[in-house]
């Protein structure tokens, strides 16, 4: 491999692009020198950065004009490395929500991967849109830079079949209509992280939630995902920000013949206004809920709290026992009324919380005598995408 200086990672959005730079240095160490992203794109365009010791380094705003879309984020903020701080990249890793029934592990980009990559917009049209963009601006302003895509369904490619079929005809699963499972870099950092935090049950029987905006759980066996909750989209599953989980396909045949609804319609409807802020009508934020008077806020809160309970129930079944459950991700690293209210609907399983170790947001929150180990661990995909694109380009 030739000298690298450092390693980019993108992850795009619709509105946001978000980019951290890892320094590189003899002994192929990543150390994380900068942290930033560009928000209110086409909007209100805010560009914020800080070094590793979190000190500002830019919060600049735009007007809208001026950064207009992705392309234009990314040539601005490779603009403002270049030219403020001298840093032109050796290579740019790129989290990618969907990489099909192709990809099971971290490829190379060029113009052939791209075009595969587009066929899974349709499954992911709120996420792979915006994850390609950058790439195809990279393509075309440095088509010398080495890009690497890293996959989110990759993680969960090794389940069994039995965990991977849907109930349809076969044709259709041959076709790629299939559960991927998603998160997969988030649960990868989670389960590389287990052995140096947890080792008592890393190689055990482990669900770990990842909370957020998106969110999911998934079952590791030995470090091994072997089932997910999330299936052939990201909307399958846990109740989320904006999206509703696991639903009857009744529901979506009454929208459509019954409320007359487009496919349009309904795709939208299904990823913007449902979940936390459909069911509550006031926030898709779990902060928002937990301040609010509303009883519709409570109510909310403690649906997202029983879905996580119920389809916990699944994932022990799925890895026949539990020894841990891990906390990870912005409400479930951060929340820790959320992570009380979950561990009591784990108490059936002999889970019983530390509530002075979650209030402290300890690593490990369960009391001495609890049969079910409990961490908070924070996840770093940007991390596990740095050392995916350094590990292919060694390769």
């Amino acid at each position: 491999m030739r000298p690298m200086d450092s390693i980019l990672v993108v992850n795009a959005g619709s509105s946001s692009v978000k980019f951290q730079l890892f320094a590189l240095d003899g002994a192929a160490q990543l150390t994380r020198k900068i942290k930033a992203q560009i928000e209110g794109i086409g909007t209100r365009p805010r560009f914020r950065a800080s070094g590793p010791d979190r000190t500002t380094l830019i919060d600049r705003e735009y007007d809208a004009p001026t950064i207009a879309d992705v392309p234009a984020a990314m040539r601005s903020a490779g603009a403002w490395l270049r030219e403020e701080h001298r840093i032109a990249p050796s290579a740019v890793g790129h989290r990618v929500v969907h990489g099909g029934p192709e990809y099971d592990s971290p490829v190379p980009i060029n113009e052939q991967v791209l075009a595969r990559l587009e066929r899974y917009v349709p499954l992911a049209p709120l996420h792979q849109p915006h994850n390609l963009a950058p790439i195809r601006s990279i393509l075309a302003d440095f088509p010398g830079l080495p890009q690497v895509a890293c996959f989110d369904t990759a993680f969960h490619r090794n389940h069994s079949a039995a965990a991977d079929h849907y109930a349809i005809p076969q044709h259709l699963h041959a076709e790629g209509v299939r559960r991927y499972g998603f998160h997969g870099l988030s649960y990868e950092y989670i389960a590389a992280r287990l052995p140096e935090v947890a080792p008592e049950v890393a190689a055990g029987r482990i669900i770990v939630a990842h909370l957020g905006s998106g969110a999911s759980m998934c079952a590791l066996s030995g470090g091994t995902s072997i089932e997910s909750t999330m299936g052939f989209t990201a909307l399958d599953g846990l109740p989320m920000g904006t999206r509703p989980g696991q639903l009857d396909p009744g529901v979506i045949l009454y929208l459509i013949e019954q409320k007359g609804m487009s496919a349009a319609a309904v795709q939208d409807f299904l990823y913007r206004d449902c979940g936390l802020k459909g069911l509550s009508g006031i926030s898709n934020d779990v902060r928002d809920l937990q301040s609010s008077s509303d009883p519709r806020a409570a109510f909310t809160l403690d649906y997202f709290c029983y879905r996580v309970g119920l389809i916990a129930g699944m994932l022990v079944a799925a890895l026949g026992g539990l020894d841990a459950f891990v906390f990870t991700a912005g409400i479930g690293e951060n929340s820790a009324v959320i992570r009380a209210a979950i561990a009591a609907r784990l108490g059936w399983l002999g889970a019983v919380l530390d509530e002075k170790a979650n209030a402290a947001q300890a690593l490990r929150i369960s009391a001495s005598d609890s049969r079910v180990a409990l961490y908070v661990i924070a996840t770093d995909e940007e991390l596990m995408i740095a050392r995916h694109t350094l590990a292919l380009l060694d390769r």
